[in-house]
């Protein structure tokens, strides 16, 4: 059975299968993507622009297909599916609205020189490799600032994201992207390690496990290369004493339930004030276990099943065992009867330092939740992780509020919000949450030559 495959998980049903990249195909790939950098890269940056625009067009208008793909491909509530879509858009009209400017040369103190300037072009062919859990969100974040800056793209999708990786490539191409700067390959992970020693690849773009961005780090620094990594998160989310308790307690069960849970940057450890502890809890478990749990392309649905047999089963035998050390199960964490990949959202408390669950990112609907005697004591837990994706803190002393969140070792910390994500704000983390910056104007410097061009007048 070929490895690309979409297999619905509401239904366990094999939808279709495509067919992989060839071993001999993988030189002619880069030779394509290099010989088009040539001409891509000499394009107007208005008329990348344009094409940026057209694609936000196109996901703009055909919403609602695409929302249609990622449901049966991943399981993705509608509703959700569709903000996804938005946001997608979002981000290549950011790009074509902000990114010729972002390109402009910027001109420096000449310092004794008749003229010192820095330029911004691009540096060449890039693999882009890219998770499931949000198909389009993912693709956009690495192509739109990459296209727009003039580099081409060899795009390697999810096995089970491989027909909404084809409905991305035929929007970027119809949008006007020459066949070659863009071209989306079903391939396996040794080729793309191939591909990334390959002296025609300039950089590699990842979002995924922690396995998969150690194995790409290792192979691009052998080979000199860029990496931008974006990895596992086990966000922390510090309730203080001062907060509206019931009001966050909603927003952070509703946060988590969001896609399953299955997102780097859900609040996945929440930290309450011990005098607090069980009326989060008891309204933790109230949203849990209210949330509808169904097939994601019926609207009533809150929560769909988890991209796979496989990720659901990982995620139900993380709770178990939680049980098993010590921890206590307040609801949830069972696998539901009957085809598909759902569970019942989970909720823990008890967790200890010497419990698996207290380190590993469990990557779906279980909220843990911990009581701390102090703010220092929250602080302490919150950095406790080997992640440091985001965090966020909540309180009505907002000054407060941002003192403590300044204190959490994070690529991004929140103030009374969490995880949020827009086109013009930067995304990415510290610690073994990989490195590097997606989005805005720090996006479009991952990838580029930063180049310095001095003049002077030759004195006789």
């Amino acid at each position: 059975m070929p490895t690309y495959v979409t297999a619905n998980p509401t239904t366990g049903e094999v939808v279709r299968e495509f067919d992989e990249l060839t071993d001999a195909d993988v030189p002619q790939v880069l030779a394509r993507s290099t010989q088009a950098f040539a001409s891509w890269r000499t394009t107007p940056a208005a008329e990348r622009a344009r094409m940026m625009t057209h694609i936000a067009d196109a996901y703009d208008a055909r919403r609602d297909e695409l929302a249609t793909v990622i449901s049966t491909e991943m399981g993705k509530p509608l509703a959700e599916a569709q903000g996804e879509v938005d946001l997608a858009g979002a981000i290549y009209r950011w790009y074509a609205d902000h990114g010729p400017a972002l390109l402009e040369p910027e001109v420096l103190d000449p310092q004794g020189s008749d003229e010192s300037l820095v330029e911004t072009t691009p540096v060449g062919p890039l693999v882009g490799v890219m998770p499931w859990n949000y198909p389009y969100y993912q693709v956009a974040r690495f192509v739109g600032p990459n296209l727009m800056a003039g580099n081409t793209i060899v795009l390697k999708h999810a096995p089970i994201c491989a027909a909404s990786a084809e409905v991305m490539a035929e929007i970027v191409h119809a949008a006007g992207v020459p066949e070659d700067a863009y071209i989306n390959v079903f391939a396996t992970n040794e080729q793309i390690a191939d591909m990334i020693a390959d002296p025609r690849v300039q950089g590699i773009s990842l979002t995924g496990s922690e396995r998969a961005g150690a194995s790409v780090a290792e192979t691009a620094g052998r080979n000199l290369k860029k990496a931008v990594l974006e990895l596992g998160g086990s966000d922390a989310l510090i309730v203080l004493d001062d907060g509206d308790l019931e009001t966050t307690a909603q927003i952070a069960a509703a946060a988590r339930l969001s896609n399953a849970g299955q997102a780097c940057n859900s609040p996945k450890r929440m930290i309450v004030p011990n005098g607090r502890v069980d009326d989060f809890v008891a309204t933790i478990v109230r949203e849990f276990e209210s949330a509808t749990v169904a097939d994601p392309t019926d609207p009533e649905t809150t929560v769909g099943p988890l991209s796979s047999i496989t990720a659901r089963d990982t995620v139900v035998a993380q709770v178990q065992r939680a049980v098993e050390q010590g921890a206590t199960l307040h609801t949830g964490g069972d696998a539901i009867d009957g085809d598909g990949a759902f569970m019942r959202p989970a909720v823990l408390t008890g967790v200890t330092k010497d419990m698996d669950a207290y380190g590993e990112e469990i990557f779906g609907p279980v909220a843990v939740v911990y009581g701390v005697d102090s703010t220092d004591d929250a602080v302490t837990l919150a950095n406790d992780v080997s992640f440091g994706l985001s965090g966020s803190v909540w309180g009505t002393d907002v000054s407060r509020a941002q003192e403590i969140a300044d204190r959490l070792e994070v690529g991004m910390a929140y103030v009374n919000e969490h995880g949020t994500t827009l086109p013009g704000l930067p995304f990415g983390g510290v610690k073994r949450s990989g490195f590097g910056r997606e989005l805005g104007r720090w996006g479009m410097g991952e990838f580029v030559n930063t180049r310095l061009r001095r003049t002077s007048t030759v004195k006789k």
